[in-house]
C-alpha cells in the first residue's frame, strides 16, 4: 500500500484538475511557440505557459504533499518565486536584444529608438 491509496477524494479531485490544467496551459505555450511566425509573437505564449502551467503544477504539489505529510509542504514556492522573476526579467531582456538587433539591421516596421533629451509618453 502507498501513500496515495490512502489520498482523499477531497485533495485527489483538485490535485488532478490542477495537474491538468497547469499541463495544458504548458502545451499551448509550446504550441504557440511553434505556431507563431514572429520572434516577437513567439515570446509572448511561451512566457505565460511557464508562468500560469508552473504554477498549476506547483500548487497541485504542493497541495498533495501537503496531505500527505499532514502539514504545510512550501518548498515549491520558492520555485515559483523564482519563475514569477526570472521569466518577465528573461522576456524583457530578449525583446530588448532583439530590437536592438533589428535596430542595427534596420529591418523594415520597427519603430526608430528616441533620443533620451525626448519628450514621450514616459519622460
Amino acid at each position: 500500500m502507498t501513500d496515495f491509496d490512502t489520498l482523499s477524494l477531497w485533495v485527489a479531485v483538485p490535485v488532478g484538475l490542477l495537474l491538468v490544467l497547469g499541463s495544458t496551459l504548458t502545451l499551448l505555450g509550446t504550441v504557440g511557440l511553434v505556431q507563431l511566425k514572429s520572434f516577437y509573437d513567439r515570446l509572448h505564449a511561451p512566457t505565460l505557459g511557464t508562468s500560469w502551467g508552473t504554477a498549476g503544477v506547483l500548487l497541485a504539489s504542493i497541495l498533495l504533499f501537503s496531505a500527505l505529510d499532514g502539514r504545510a509542504v512550501l518548498h515549491e514556492l520558492v520555485i515559483g518565486i523564482f519563475l514569477l522573476i526570472t521569466t518577465p526579467v528573461t522576456l524583457m531582456l530578449l525583446g530588448r536584444a532583439a530590437l536592438h538587433r533589428d535596430r542595427a539591421e534596420k529591418v523594415r516596421g520597427i519603430p526608430p529608438a528616441r533620443a533620451r533629451g525626448d519628450a514621450g509618453s514616459d519622460g
